[in-house]
């Protein structure tokens, strides 16, 4: 079973959640910083949480976001599109958030195996803001919805983000 996403929607089996995604659409992602959701076929690779924020049930691999947890974004650095431990030199993306967008984290494949440099970093599924503003890249849904759906998916869960409507 996929999940399937689109520029209003993220569809999972009969669940249907509005959603938000890149400022510029989805589409080739070019480079970091791009604003582009990437068009594709992605794993999700595991669920990072706020355990002081959330309870969730879960099949997938997940681990409890710390107030040391970052991910890198800077193409210079070894560990680009990757969780890093702070303090770190480079340019990355701290985890552990005042605002609620980062309670619930599904990490996407995207540019992982290989990582290439300058590809774009950090591609996610995490909770919107209110007004559903539109994302740096990522796909954003209310909470209630994500925690929903991370109880029913399973390892071999897809996300699929398409141009369809």
């Amino acid at each position: 079973m996929h999940i399937i996403i689109n520029k209003n929607y993220l569809t999972y089996k009969n669940y249907k959640a509005k959603c938000a995604v890149g400022k510029r659409g989805i589409g080739f992602k070019k480079k970091e910083g791009d604003l582009i959701t990437p068009k594709g076929q992605f794993k999700i690779k595991c669920i990072l949480y706020r355990k002081d924020r959330v309870k969730i049930q879960t099949h997938i691999k997940n681990a409890v976001i710390t107030k040391n947890m970052g991910w890198c974004n800077d193409p210079k650095s070894k560990k680009y599109n990757r969780l890093i431990k702070l303090p770190f030199k480079y340019s990355h993306e701290r985890l552990y958030k005042k605002e609620n967008i980062y309670d619930i984290i599904l990490v996407l494949s995207y540019n992982m195996d290989p990582v290439k440099k300058n590809k774009g970093s950090a591609i996610f599924i995490h909770v919107a803001k209110n007004n559903f503003k539109k994302t740096e890249g990522c796909v954003a849904i209310r909470k209630k919805d994500l925690l929903k759906i991370i109880q029913q998916i399973k390892p071999r869960t897809k996300v699929k983000i398409s141009l369809q409507r």
